[in-house]
């Protein structure tokens, strides 16, 4: 696509000037979502991952070594969608190693596992500005993790950009590291508000939500929505993550028979939720944001996930030819399952080897500062990656992005198309 070869003049020149001035290195190359939860027992420290077309472990090139981080869930019941952040970011950086070594450097990926806790994120994200090799972090999954642990990015001067947080609070605190790449709430939550009235013709609606930064963020912006709209809100209610019996407040639901469950949450507790209200005889509408998006839904919900229906700031990458091509070369590849935020961590990563790219070149050839890097992610415009183009505001938020709906049948989430 148009990042490629925008890219590969980019490297053109960047050769051409060490080749010219003797230096010995340059530097080049072109995942709400979620809630907090999980252990709080810290991680060891996660080694440079070394898998993937490169190989083995490279010996250091002689501009030094250049790590980008990823923090995501990687163990716990939400890793199947921090692992396919990781494992999309991982693929994007493995495609650029001899890129980055032609012009003297080791770039590495240096992922690491939040758990999904805040706790664990803050952590890490201290232990990550720590190392003057660490240029960049794509992450989080979740924002109850990603807005505190951007406050020690922003300490660090180290840039994250995200391929899932949605909550409209991450950007809204003034910080110029922070950069997303999907849409916030505010976008998600009124648009799953219009659809569930417009499309799905319902008239009064069950609110429940996780009570975490983005399942309630989410919440609150469908329940003004559906305020303004005119649907009739016949209960809003939290439940706590990880427990396994929800029959209190589906309950309350079974007793006012709405026309429809909204869920602000993800994929552990929605497909819990969905069963058991099948369970007990509800029969009506069972919709939810982009924390639903997982294929472990269909395994927790069983046969009930039939017609659940949900939005999401990820689109599907498959809706075009270069996009079959390109999931299943990754599929091939990597040997995981494309989950939607896998091309989000592509996407991701790409933005930030893009920024290290560009950063290069303004110094010279030479090894940037983490300052020069974020300046120049932070004035990313109409950066097209292999899904998402990509133009950050002021605020470090995409002005291209946008929200889709999905549904699923008992096999697999079917892409409805973008929502309007």
């Amino acid at each position: 696509m148009k990042k490629r070869s925008h890219i590969s003049i980019l490297s053109a020149v960047l050769v051409a000037s060490v080749a010219l001035t003797g230096c010995a290195g340059g530097n080049s190359s072109a995942g709400g979502n979620n809630a907090s939860g999980g252990s709080s027992t810290p991680p060891a420290q996660t080694q440079p991952s070394t898998s993937g077309s490169s190989g083995g472990t490279a010996a250091p090139a002689n501009g030094g070594v250049i790590k980008i981080a990823t923090q995501t869930p990687l163990s716990g019941n939400q890793s199947s969608l921090g692992d396919a952040i990781k494992t999309g970011a991982e693929y994007a950086l493995n495609k650029r190693k001899e890129e980055f070594k032609a012009l003297g450097f080791d770039i590495q990926l240096f992922p690491q596992d939040d758990q999904a806790d805040p706790k664990i994120g803050v952590s890490n994200a201290e232990m990550l500005i720590s190392d003057p090799d660490v240029y960049g972090v794509v992450g989080h999954l979740n924002s109850g993790v990603a807005i505190p642990s951007s406050v020690k990015y922003e300490e660090g001067k180290l840039v994250m950009v995200s391929p899932a947080n949605t909550a409209v609070k991450l950007t809204e605190e003034g910080k110029k590291t922070v950069h997303r790449i999907c849409a916030r709430d505010d976008a998600q939550g009124p648009k799953a508000a219009m659809y569930a009235k417009n499309t799905l013709g319902v008239k009064t609606a069950f609110i429940i939500h996780d009570k975490t930064a983005y399942g309630q963020g989410l919440g609150d912006q469908v329940k003004m929505q559906f305020e303004k709209d005119g649907v009739q809100l016949l209960g809003y209610e939290g439940i706590t993550q990880g427990e396994k019996d929800y029959s209190a407040v589906l309950n309350q639901v079974t007793a006012k028979n709405p026309d429809i469950i909204f869920f602000g949450g993800l994929y552990p507790e929605g497909g819990i939720l969905i069963k058991q209200a099948r369970e007990k005889g509800y029969k009506g509408y069972f919709m939810g944001g982009d924390g639903l998006d997982s294929s472990d839904m269909i395994k927790i919900a069983g046969p009930a996930v039939e017609g659940v229906v949900f939005t999401s700031v990820a689109g599907d990458v498959t809706q075009t030819e270069e996009g079959k091509k390109w999931a299943d070369e990754y599929k091939k590849t990597t040997n995981k399952p494309l989950e939607t935020y896998s091309v989000y961590g592509y996407d991701s990563m790409n933005v930030i080897l893009n920024g290290v790219l560009e950063a290069i070149k303004a110094n010279g050839g030479n090894k940037p500062t983490r300052e020069q890097v974020l300046d120049s992610v932070h004035k990313t415009k109409d950066f097209q990656g292999q899904f998402t183009k990509v133009t950050f505001d002021d605020k470090g938020d995409n002005t291209n992005a946008d929200v889709f709906i999905y549904k699923y049948d008992k096999e697999q989430s079917n892409f409805v198309g973008k929502a309007q």
